[in-house]
């Protein structure tokens, strides 16, 4: 485990976790924690076959994946504080802007933007029409992310046919420009990128995949990014990797750091590809976990 996730405090706080307001069917999802409005920004769900797993034993994919095909999502969440709007990742940005709209969010409105990682479906919304679609915002991004995604000489190592992530990274940060702002996940955990918001290094699906706990008046939340992607075999068989992941190991040790310390903890967590309503707590059964989703 990079960065030491015992460093994020001795003592839990119990985040006072509601939903406001939100069809079961709905996008947009209201939650509190603290002073703060976290708002589950969703693009969907779709199902996944098992051809993406790795590691997974024919007799957990029957167990955990009956039918063959997983439910994930692709989420956004917006963090509605009393100075400012934060946006952690922008999925595709296929329905982004009309989510924000919803909740009465102009672009310009937009004051940062966290990155966990810089996959298609985290940075999409970054960029429309060549150029910076949150205008105002300072976008961060850990070093070790943006170090390899805009690395030509890493990119050239794979076939051509898979620089595509690479290059649409390089133009999402050129677009940017001086908007971009890099930190250490490592170096920096104990340090506030804003008032409020920690990173916390968690690398293997990316080499800078970042999550970042968000906390206000002694409430916390773990926005998590993709430590799971198919939460159906990976909170109860959490060394289950995925095709995704750039380090398959280091991903697992990830996990199992994230998901020991949360349980212990008692600190609700947010996922970029967990389902509706995308937020929920984990608790420790058998040899893995279970997710409760938030009501």
């Amino acid at each position: 485990m990079r960065g030491g996730y015992l460093l994020l405090g001795c003592v839990a706080a119990v985040l006072f976790l509601s939903c406001r307001g939100a069809a079961a069917d709905s996008l947009v999802h209201r939650y509190t924690v603290g002073a703060f409005e976290v708002i589950l920004l969703s693009e969907g769900a779709a199902e996944r076959d098992t051809s993406l797993f790795v590691g997974a034993s024919p007799e957990q994919v029957r167990k955990y994946v009956p039918t063959g095909t997983y439910v994930t999502a692709t989420n956004a969440f917006l963090v509605r504080m009393p100075d400012r709007l934060v946006l952690v990742d922008t999925g595709y940005g296929r329905e982004l802007f009309k989510n924000l709209k919803s909740v009465g969010v102009e672009p310009e409105q937009i004051d940062a933007v966290l990155l966990t990682h810089m996959h298609g479906d985290h940075i999409g919304g970054l960029v429309r029409d060549g150029k910076p679609a949150f205008p105002k915002a300072a976008i961060f991004v850990a070093q070790q992310e943006r170090d390899y995604w805009t690395s030509e000489e890493i990119m050239n190592t794979f076939p051509v046919d898979k620089r595509g992530g690479f290059k649409n990274s390089m133009a999402v940060m050129a677009a940017c420009g001086s908007a971009v702002r890099t930190f250490d996940p490592v170096a920096d955990e104990d340090a506030e990128l804003l008032p409020g918001v920690r990173p916390i290094a968690a690398f293997g699906h990316t080499p800078g995949h970042t999550l970042y706990m968000v906390d206000s008046n002694g409430s916390r939340l773990l926005i998590w990014g993709d430590l799971t992607h198919a939460s159906a075999i990976q909170m109860p068989a959490p060394e289950v990797a995925m095709t995704y992941d750039t380090d398959p190991a280091m991903a697992i040790a990830s996990r199992l750091a994230v998901l020991k310390y949360v349980a212990e903890n008692n600190i609700p967590v947010a996922g970029m590809h967990v389902p509706l309503p995308g937020m929920g707590t984990v608790s420790a059964a058998d040899a893995g976990y279970v997710f409760t989703p938030v009501p």
